[in-house]
């Protein structure tokens, strides 16, 4: 079961890297362009983002690491503007997995669920208020933008996510494999240092 599961990961990474499509879209997808039964034991999301690694290594890693640079590059803009919440990156951008597919998800840790709001229409900020998944598995209200990248020359979708200023504790906890789940200001200004980049 578990070579299955290997088989799934890399007809999944292929579609999330090359197609945007979302981790449970990608596995699904998966299972059905290889002809598998629906109800097919899928791998879980460190799995799945394992092989996404792996696939960028081989086919895109200088293209990729390109278009990396250009989405954290915006996240930064953008967290530097949202400073006085205490925005964190997290997602495939923070992770080093992202493509120019990618979408930008800042959370941002409020005093008052209401002042980042009130900060975006002070500043002409058009936004779209949204529900999304958080990192605790449940809903959590977001105010998407959507920006302009210059490195890549596009829009892309910029997601504010909004946290009681207390979440910030379990926030920073590292997942199993001792990773930081999100980076603060600092933490973003030194992956972009680090990185590769024309």
């Amino acid at each position: 079961m578990q070579s299955l599961k290997l088989e799934i990961s890399a007809v999944a990474a292929r579609l999330v890297v090359e197609e945007g499509l979302d981790y449970g879209a990608a596995k699904h997808r998966a299972v059905k362009q290889m002809g598998l039964p629906t109800r097919s034991a899928l791998p879980d999301n460190d799995e799945l983002e394992e092989a996404v690694s792996a696939y960028i290594a081989a086919f895109c890693p200088e293209s990729q690491a390109k278009e990396l640079h250009a989405l954290r590059a915006l996240a930064l803009t953008w967290m530097t503007r949202m400073a006085p919440f205490s925005p964190y990156l997290g997602g495939a951008v923070w992770r080093g997995t992202a493509t120019h597919w990618s979408d930008i998800y800042i959370q941002l840790f409020c005093e008052d669920s209401k002042s980042a709001e009130i900060f975006l229409i002070d500043h002409q900020v058009r936004y779209v208020p949204r529900t999304i998944t958080g990192f605790h598995g449940g809903p959590v209200d977001a105010l998407s933008v959507h920006a302009f990248c210059p490195g890549l020359n596009e829009e892309v979708g910029v997601h504010l996510m909004i946290y009681d200023r207390d979440d910030v504790r379990g926030a920073l906890r590292p997942d199993a494999k001792g990773r930081v789940p999100r980076g603060d200001l600092a933490a973003v200004r030194a992956l972009l240092h680090d990185l590769p980049h024309d």
